[in-house]
């Protein structure tokens, strides 16, 4: 059982609930207030669980895509900004929340970071999300 076996949605429901149980993964103080992106208009709205959402996307996205960095993970939160008039334009994410759940992740031996390569699950992460995965097909088929 892998984590391309899982629909993305439902498997990245059930790890941002496992998050919430590492100390180490918290959203900041006035992390509520805060836009995902500056072309965006507003915070999001389900802010008590955004943090652990976005941390358990950019965990997955890691192991699917990994070694990656910042860079890359704002171009994949990344949406179409249109000012005023004309074409829309790209648009990068917001890199200080992928910066610092990054960290948090880091912290609780779910990432490492590689020398000018960028982050990797750990031996931890990868069996944290390969387990998840399980217990999700396990309780599907049953």
């Amino acid at each position: 059982m892998s984590i391309y076996t899982v629909k993305p949605n439902k498997f990245i429901g059930e790890v941002a609930e496992k998050l919430k149980e590492y100390p180490s993964i918290q959203p900041p103080e006035g992390s509520e207030y805060w836009k995902t992106a500056y072309f965006k208009e507003i915070a999001p709205v389900d802010h008590e669980n955004f943090w652990y959402v976005r941390a358990a996307s950019i965990l997955r996205k890691v192991r699917k895509f990994g070694p990656i960095g910042v860079n890359k993970l704002r171009k994949h939160y990344g949406g179409r900004y249109r000012d005023k008039q004309g074409k829309s334009k790209s648009a990068r994410g917001s890199g200080k929340i992928i910066r610092l759940i990054l960290q948090q992740l880091e912290e609780a031996d779910l990432l490492i970071q590689k020398e000018k390569e960028g982050r990797l699950c750990t031996p931890e992460g990868v069996s944290f999300l390969e387990r998840t995965a399980y217990e999700i097909l396990r309780i599907k088929n049953k």
